[in-house]
């Protein structure tokens, strides 16, 4: 991008540099002002100079250019300018890393870099009271510079840069705007940096959390933040677990303060997970009143994600009570709203409720042997109830019969096939509620059914059962005017039970009466531009083709290929000849590898038979345009119909589709 700056009364040294940088297109000299690369370039001839003079003199000039730099720096802090600040630094940076002898110029101007953000984050924060927003323009700044420090750093290295930082704060007693600018940057590169066996980050961790509840808020709000992206420092050393959470806990009581220490303590249970399995009683305690702490939603679910993954950790016979502990809160105030107020009560809490109940569940992944019973299958069993009550009550309103649903498939997820018990009157409400309201998460349920129990021969009967009587009420929708247009979602969820059907038991499927009005279906819904629909369509007809050829050792594999054979003979040209078109005339470019799949797996089938689907829908494309102009050639139909039917690998299929389609844009 270029941009010019109109500056007057510049510094020599500063007037040599803002050239290059702030007008990246110009010509190598031009009014007489040398460009960064003509400088390297003769500073590189000087230090492959035999005489020891040019090396000398090569130095000379590199001290000249970090002047520049510093210049030229202070003058943008002057301007106040953060858009030309950043994209100064973003282009220096590249400059210096691509040009060889200039490691001092780097670490010079990285250095710089960390002062001169920490300096401009320190004047735009004397504009604010209180904590920084996320979410006004000093937020944006905020972000953009923590993204640009993340880049760059690792030219001069992450704990060089700390400690450079943290001796700002050591050697003396800055106001509050130049503490709050510094740590800032620390928290932005702390991730980065190795925290084995090192000192500093642990003195770094042990001043913040002794810093007194007096100093200003927006430096605790920062302190606070710089904790958390230090939890593998807390990690390697567990005995500054007890003091950072004490500084947490106090920050979780401050209105200001409460969602950026959820942050922090989120953080530290992802990563110190066994060590805070003796703090879970605490956690525990924090999840159950999260009502009395003011958390942005976020910052909620965030604890009780962390909460969790502790659960997760602890033994096997303690995981049960404490996962019905920490679910007791959400489980009560479901039974109450639909047992007491369930005509009155509103729709967003119950949906906050579900999702504070959906991360109880989702992130509780204990390790279980094979044999075992899963110790959250008493909690998951004793749940069902409670969401089976809460999806009758409200089970006309879609984000609610949603929540409900994605707390079900973590339920079975989590306990796998311990959630046996559930699955009869788990698809029976399922089909009954979609009969009525045709909820595209009940198909999406389905499928999370048929993947965990597709391959249990007592199941198969029932899931088959269930993808019938889903499919009834499905097909009316879409067929509808403009129903796979209106309803991708729909269109997608549904391509995903059948394909979890293909993948789990593909006999059961393709022995089925359904499956004539599923593929009908597919062949309809390859024209629809949706980019998550379509996919799931291609990857239904791809899968179900490949099942024909894949896993031939198995014992069905012949009726699988029989199978096969019979639905490509009964829809394999409408199939080839659908696709060619839709590549053509209906779907955008970035679809094609997907129709390649497809094609290639057809072809892999049986080439032959393949050969002739495709010479004849060739035939039927047209070859002039409505006005009478020449769109295509024999030739180009010919050479296409060659290279397709010739390919040996799929790649090869799907540049000669993207060649051929640009005929007819």
């Amino acid at each position: 991008r270029n941009f010019n700056l109109r500056v007057y009364n510049l510094p020599r040294s500063a007037s040599r540099v803002i050239y290059p940088i702030s007008t990246p297109s110009r010509n190598a000299m031009e009014g007489g002002k040398p460009t960064l690369p003509l400088v390297y370039q003769a500073v590189q001839a000087l230090y492959h100079d035999p005489d020891p003079a040019g090396k000398e003199r090569a130095s000379v000039w590199l001290g000249e250019l970090q002047r520049s730099v510093r210049s030229l720096a202070g003058l943008l802090i002057v301007l106040q300018s953060t858009f030309y600040q950043l994209q100064f630094w973003r282009r220096l940076i590249k400059i210096l890393y691509n040009t060889t002898y200039i490691h001092i110029s780097v670490n010079s101007a990285v250095e710089l870099l960390s002062r001169d953000t920490a300096l401009t984050h320190n004047h735009k924060s004397t504009l604010f009271e209180g904590v920084p927003e996320d979410t006004d323009d000093f937020g944006e700044f905020r972000m953009r510079v923590s993204d640009l420090v993340k880049d760059v750093i690792f030219l001069v290295g992450s704990m060089e840069c700390f400690s450079q930082l943290y001796s700002t704060l050591k050697e003396g007693n800055p106001p509050w705007e130049v503490t709050e600018a510094v740590l800032f940057i620390m928290a932005a590169i702390a991730k980065s940096i190795d925290p084995e066996n090192n000192p500093t980050l642990t003195e770094v961790l042990e001043q913040v959390v002794l810093l007194p509840e007096t100093v200003h808020i927006a430096v605790r709000y920062t302190s606070i933040e710089l904790v958390g992206e230090m939890s593998e420092v807390i990690d390697r050393n567990p005995c500054m677990l007890d003091p950072v959470l004490n500084f947490l806990m106090k920050g979780l009581r401050e209105k200001p303060l409460a969602s950026v220490a959820a942050k922090a303590i989120h953080n530290i249970c992802s990563v110190c997970r066994d060590h805070m399995a003796q703090h879970f009683q605490g956690l525990l305690n924090i999840a159950r009143s999260l009502d009395s702490f003011a958390l942005s939603t976020d910052a909620a679910v965030g604890l009780l994600k962390g909460t969790a993954l502790v659960l997760a950790r602890l033994p096997l016979e303690k995981i049960a009570e404490c996962l019905n502990d920490l679910c007791a809160v959400q489980v009560m105030a479901l039974r109450k709203k639909v047992n007491v107020l369930c005509c009155f009560s509103p729709c967003c809490f119950l949906e906050h409720v579900l999702k504070w109940l959906l991360f109880s569940i989702r992130h509780t992944n204990p390790i279980v042997e094979n044999g075992q019973t899963h110790p959250c299958q008493k909690v998951i069993q004793e749940i069902w109830p409670v969401l089976s009550e809460t999806l009758n009550a409200h089970q006309n309103d879609n984000r609610i019969v949603e929540r409900c649903c994605r707390c079900l498939r973590f339920a079975v997820r989590c306990v796998g096939k311990g959630s046996a018990s559930l699955l009869q009157p788990l698809v029976t409400q399922m089909v009954s509620v979609y009969q009525v309201y045709p909820h595209s998460c009940f198909l999406y349920l389905g499928s999370i059914l048929v993947d965990e129990y597709g391959m249990e021969e007592g199941c198969r009967q029932g899931l088959l059962d269930m993808l019938q009587a889903l499919c009834m009420p499905t097909f009316q929708l879409l067929e509808q005017p403009n129903g796979l247009r209106n309803h991708p979602d729909t269109v997608d969820d549904l391509f995903r039970l059948v394909t979890r059907f293909v993948q789990r038991s593909p006999v059961t499927l393709l022995s089925s009466t359904i499956i004539v009005h599923i593929i009908q279906c597919a062949i309809a819904a390859t024209t629809l531009d949706h980019r998550d629909a379509n996919c799931s369509v291609m990857k239904f007809v791809r899968d179900l083709i490949h099942t024909g050829v894949t896993n031939d050792h198995e014992d069905d594999f012949e009726i699988r290929k029989r199978l096969i054979g019979q639905v490509m003979e009964q829809h394999g040209q409408q199939l080839v000849t659908q696709l060619i078109n839709t590549c053509c005339f209906c779907l955008p470019p970035y679809t094609l590898p997907d129709v390649a799949e497809v094609l290639w797996e057809i072809m892999v089938f049986d080439r032959p038979t393949f050969c002739r689907w495709l010479e004849t829908t060739l035939k039927g494309l047209p070859k002039e345009t409505a006005g009478g102009a020449l769109t295509v050639t024999h030739k180009q139909l010919t050479d296409f119909h060659k290279q397709v039917t010739s390919a040996e690998e799929c790649k090869q299929v799907c540049w000669a589709i993207r060649e051929f389609t640009r005929l007819y844009r």
